[in-house]
């Protein structure tokens, strides 16, 4: 009997020991599992053009540059209100000066001290001739940068520039480490103080970063971070099927059934600021000709190309878009409607009938069926027209130097702000850098300087309109749509906000 009790207490004991260690292996298991994934890839048709917000000027470098560098200011993706960043705050003592007071205790990638030499360092980078930045015109106002003390910048303008701030939260505007550009190549080798790392960059492949784990904030939750390249769209989407990539982003609307029919898939579709448009090279004839270009405008059918967008875009004949800091609902009309009978008419009476026109395009989907349907189109009001297909990078080097006649672009607009969409991309300051039409109008100049140099918003919006009808009607783009912001992530991917101007930060970006 005590034999049997000992035996039956060890049984109890024993049963016990392996419960609890149960319960410790299903304990540790659970939390592994609940344990986010740290990996995140999203897959981009094109590689970047570079990784200096300096030296590039394109959305597909800028997500990218996002996650490694910083700027001054931000803005607030759900409110898109502006809001210090590396700045701590600011203060103006009169129309023409702006105190930022920086944070404290910032460091590079490179271990380097983050302070107002740098902040210094890298504006005058962006506004110095010989280096050539794309988006110099963000800072063009500013006269003078001057370093107070080690945490405190003060910028000096020839006159009110209104979109100061917004300039400041533009991603070209970001800082970079002195020392690293001065030593390296930040195009290939980024240093800024953001929350992921560069690591590596396998190019037509693949870029990597990694969590910076001495981040100023808290560290990200993402450890790490791919960006691979899937040229076909069709490709990206199974791999987003099958699990083998968790993003993706500018989604094509004719597979966006498909997309939305992917089980385990979110889809987010917001409208944004971003313009797609046909442009003319201004300096080229015909295509310098008003009455060519007015041919052209009604011969293209816009709506023939929203129609097959599934909702991803709007017609607006304004080149300032409904979300965009100056749009007038009044412009959405003042443009040149379809009119196919009218454009053939111009056509032959202006000598233009079978002229050859050669449309350069990017190997990007939304580029290319622009281009199909505009080739057709005006084939049929009696131009021979032919497609030129390039790789992004190459593409924008092309246009840059004016070596094409008439092409397709866009502009996501990243400060929401219309001076900063006409004055980059037709303002004559800014022929052979950001303004690829080489659109050249004193009248519009004015107008558009004259939008940048009051702080007065209301004042600045009336001449925004103004400008904006002007260029309308000039015809330098035809504007082909207003776009949507869109995205695919697997349901693992929490906390990810695309914001109008098409900008997502993977900072606050974590999977389940």
């Amino acid at each position: 009997m005590k034999n049997n009790r000992y035996f039956l207490l060890m049984t109890f004991l024993l049963i016990a020991v392996f419960a609890i260690a149960g319960c410790s292996d299903k304990s540790s298991g659970e939390k592994g599992s609940s344990d986010a994934p740290a990996e995140l890839t999203y897959a981009t048709t094109t590689d970047a053009a570079g990784l200096s917000p300096i030296d590039t000027n394109d959305s597909v470098s800028s997500n990218v540059t996002y996650q490694i560098y910083e700027t001054l200011f931000t803005q607030n993706p759900e409110t898109m209100e502006i809001e210090p960043l590396l700045a701590e705050s600011y203060e103006t003592p009169d129309d023409n000066t702006w105190v930022i007071k920086l944070r404290e205790g910032i460091t590079f990638h490179d271990g380097t001290p983050f302070n107002a030499k740098a902040v210094k360092y890298t504006f005058e980078q962006i506004k110095d001739p010989e280096r050539a930045a794309p988006r110099a015109s963000l800072l063009a106002p500013i006269e003078s940068i001057e370093v107070k003390d080690e945490y405190t910048v003060v910028l000096k303008t020839k006159e009110p520039y209104g979109p100061m701030l917004a300039a400041l939260s533009h991603t070209n505007a970001a800082i970079v480490s002195p020392t690293a550009d001065k030593e390296g190549d930040i195009n290939k080798n980024p240093v800024g103080t953001g929350p992921f790392v560069f690591e590596e960059w396998v190019e037509g492949d693949h870029i990597t970063l990694k969590r910076n784990e001495d981040y100023w904030r808290d560290p990200a939750k993402l450890e790490k971070v791919t960006y691979k390249v899937v040229p076909e769209t069709s490709t990206a989407i199974s791999m987003l099927e099958t699990g083998e990539v968790q993003f993706i982003d500018a989604l094509p609307s004719d597979q966006l059934p498909r997309i939305e029919s992917i089980k385990g898939v979110e889809v987010q579709k917001t409208p944004g600021t971003r313009v797609s448009y046909l442009g003319f090279n201004m300096e080229k004839a015909p295509f310098n000709e008003l009455k060519f270009r007015q041919a052209v405008a009604y011969g293209v059918n816009q709506k023939a190309y929203v129609k097959q967008l599934n909702g991803l875009g709007t017609y607006n004949e304004s080149i300032i878009g409904p979300k965009v800091f100056g749009y007038n609902e009044a412009a959405k009309d003042e443009g040149y409607p379809y009119d196919q009978e009218k454009a053939k008419k111009m056509i032959e009476e202006n000598g233009y009938g079978g002229e050859n026109i050669t449309l350069l395009v990017a190997n990007r989907d939304n580029y290319m069926k622009m281009a199909e349907i505009v080739q057709s189109q005006l084939t049929e009001i009696g131009l021979n027209v032919e497609i030129e297909t390039m790789e992004w990078a190459t593409f924008l080097e092309t246009a840059r130097k004016g070596d094409y006649q008439m092409t397709f672009l866009g502009w996501a607009n990243s400060t929401a702000d219309g001076s900063e969409l006409l004055y980059p991309n037709l303002h004559s300051d800014n022929i052979g850098s950001s303004n690829f039409s080489r659109y050249s109008n004193d009248a519009f100049d004015k107008l558009v300087e004259a939008s940048r140099s009051t702080v007065d918003q209301d004042a600045r919006k009336e001449k925004l309109n103004e400008a904006n009808s002007m260029a309308i009607k000039d015809a330098p783009w035809i504007v082909m749509e207003h776009g949507s912001v869109t995205a695919a992530y697997d349901k693992s991917v929490n906390g990810l906000v695309v914001d109008p101007t098409g900008k997502w930060s993977l900072y606050n970006v974590s999977r389940k």
